[in-house]
């Protein structure tokens, strides 16, 4: 933006005479094979280019002399080291290398993450310190500082990998890190969404090598990692920002200008276009500078860049921050290149919005964006309605109308919005929401909606200490909510990673939802099974899972007082089967006339 740089093109910080190169590798044999390399350096547009292998198919200038763009065509190219050549009238040559390497057997076939996975949602900095030598960084702005809520904690890599089989064991089978890219903003940088490096992990959560291992980590225990990819902002700290390549690298005014975050506005069909402006090419906040994906060069740099952080780091599936901040036609080109060049890999977006014809607008084939024109590509959304919903409903005991159970049996009404129900994400809770356990502090309480969660369609997500009882306030600061698992750190009283080490009450919840989780794991009739539910009475709402070869009852009473059911009511759902084993109290059921189930209890019964 103008009021932040006095002169647009010319470089505010020359971030070091070291040359850079991005991306620093690439590989022989992918899709995409036509790559543009950055190269920056003081004055680096004084040079001709040229190579020893790869053809260069252009060389683009820009406004800033700082920067050249080459783009190589490596269709022909084999796996190798070859020098890009800078040339200048009076001196030799400047010899650059680079490598081409050999993809991993495979590679473009990976499987993603879908309905059979539950995914374990983590903060990096607030979940364990397992290498106390990297907690601060002295080319970083901010250092550790624990007692602060908002300070840098020193949770890391390491740390995860440490505690991967604690997440397995509780059931868990794909892991979403929040960003963990380099983010040199002075303050509240353990968020990570202010990126100041693109291709490089922060040094105080550890090295790509690292992140690399905690992949492969993933792998041996057959789960599955999740990038967190940020494509709207980027960190005014980041390099690139410093030194713009050209005006229209990001969104610029004349004043200070906030996006509107009506992110509802794709698919409102009386929108104004500066409305539309507003929300697009909007600043997310002051300290995040808005990227502009229409800019040519700008795309083809994160097309590269998520491919690069897929291909050299094993990623299994992104999870998409702020999605509907983007240009829709970019995000289109986007998304597209990446699934051109791994057909099997989910990518979920957050659009965080309260209407399921609103978030259903965003997924891939969507009817609703048809009506409008536009088709995004993007395979999995965000159901955020559903979490509105689960956030109230057990706090509305009793209710027979339009509040309690009626608002879940109302919400799967509007499933055929989503053209694959199947693919959406659902939880409760995330890193920016309230904790779930502050919302319902009572087990009983836990126990329904986890249960719920557990058992209707759609990618199960759940936070980091919710399994253990965790709670924290969104209104006492985003610090509160993300509060370090106790045992992460050395010294820590409490060690919840071990069933020794956790309180009563945090073993009651971790226990609970282990068998859980254990249980939906090898259940494909949760996982893509069909759904059946009846009109909810009494505050008791009634829902089957079914497929060829299985069935499960799912009953909600979210009435105080205990509840007898009629089973003739359901059976079309019972399909003729007349007994059940409850999972989690391990009862067995006639269903032949009825059913009695304690207030505030959800059973869930496997039909046979």
């Amino acid at each position: 933006m103008r009021w932040i740089f006095s002169f647009i093109f010319l470089p505010l910080i020359l971030m070091s005479q070291e040359l850079r190169i991005e991306p620093p590798y690439w590989w022989a044999g992918m899709q995409l094979d036509t790559v543009q390399i950055l190269l920056y350096e003081k004055d680096i547009a004084q040079y001709a280019v040229a190579s020893s292998g790869g053809k260069i198919l252009q060389t683009i200038k820009v406004e800033n002399p700082n920067y050249l763009f080459v783009e190589f065509d490596f269709s022909d190219s084999t796996p190798g080291t070859f020098d890009i050549l800078l040339e200048k009238p009076g001196a030799p040559p400047r010899k650059i290398p680079y490598t081409l390497l050999e993809r991993k057997k495979g590679s473009a076939d990976r499987k993603s993450f879908d309905a059979a996975d539950v995914i374990y949602l983590l903060m990096p900095d607030r979940f364990a310190n397992g290498n106390k030598k990297n907690d601060t960084a002295v080319e970083m702005l901010e250092k550790l500082d624990r007692a602060q809520q908002g300070g840098r904690h020193g949770g890391d890599i390491q740390g995860i990998i440490e505690h991967l089989d604690y997440i397995a064991a509780l059931g868990a089978t794909a892991l979403w890190s929040t960003p963990l890219l380099e983010d040199n903003d002075p303050q509240g940088s353990y968020h990570t969404y202010a990126q100041s490096h693109s291709y490089r992990i922060d040094p105080r959560f550890g090295t790509h090598q690292d992140y690399v291992r905690l992949g492969e980590a993933l792998h041996d225990r057959s789960m599955k990692l999740i990038m967190d990819y940020v494509t709207n902002h980027w960190g005014l700290e980041h390099w690139i920002i410093q030194d713009l390549p050209t005006s229209d690298w990001i969104h610029q005014f004349d004043e200070f200008t906030g996006t509107n975050h009506r992110k509802e506005i794709f698919s409102d069909p009386y929108a104004s276009q500066i409305d539309y402006k507003t929300q697009v090419e909007g600043w997310f906040v002051p300290s995040m500078a808005d990227v502009n994906l229409k800019a040519p060069l700008v795309l083809q740099y994160v097309k590269q860049n998520a491919i690069w952080w897929i291909e050299s780091a094993g990623i299994d599936g992104f999870r998409v921050d702020t999605y509907p901040y983007n240009d829709p036609e970019a995000m289109v080109a986007w998304v597209s290149a990446i699934r051109e060049e791994y057909p099997n890999f989910n990518i979920v977006g957050e659009g965080w919005m309260h209407d399921t014809v609103h978030v259903a607008y965003w997924q891939e084939d969507s009817a609703i964006g048809a009506l409008r024109g536009y088709n995004s590509k993007l395979p999995s959304v965000m159901d955020f309605p559903l979490r509105d919903v689960l956030v109230q409903l057990f706090n509305e005991n009793n209710s027979y109308w339009e509040l309690g159970t009626t608002r879940l049996y109302k919400h799967f009404q509007k499933d055929f919005l989503y053209p694959n129900i199947h693919n959406v994400l659902i939880f409760t809770e995330n890193h920016d929401t309230e904790r779930s356990n502050a919302i319902y502090p009572d087990f009983k309480q836990y126990q329904q909606w986890m249960s719920v969660l557990m058992t209707i369609r759609g990618i199960p997500q759940i936070y980091y200490g919710t399994e253990i009882g965790m709670q924290g306030e969104k209104g006492r600061g985003d610090g509160d909510i993300r509060r370090d698992f106790p045992g992460g750190w050395s010294g820590d009283q409490n060690n919840a990673f071990t069933d020794s080490g956790r309180t009563e009450t945090q073993r009651l919840y971790f226990n609970f939802t282990q068998k859980l989780l254990q249980w939906r794991k090898n259940k494909a009739v949760i996982h893509f099974g069909k759904m059946l539910h009846y009109v909810p009475e009494n505050d008791v709402y009634v829902y089957f899972r079914y497929d060829e070869t299985e069935r499960v009852m799912v009953v909600v009473n979210n009435n105080l007082e205990s509840q007898t059911l009629h089973t003739s009511r359901f059976e079309e759902g019972l399909n003729q089967l007349k007994r059940g084993f409850e999972i989690i109290t391990e009862q067995e059921f006639l269903l032949e006339k009825e059913l009695t189930i304690p207030g505030q209890t959800v059973y869930i019964i496997e039909l046979f």
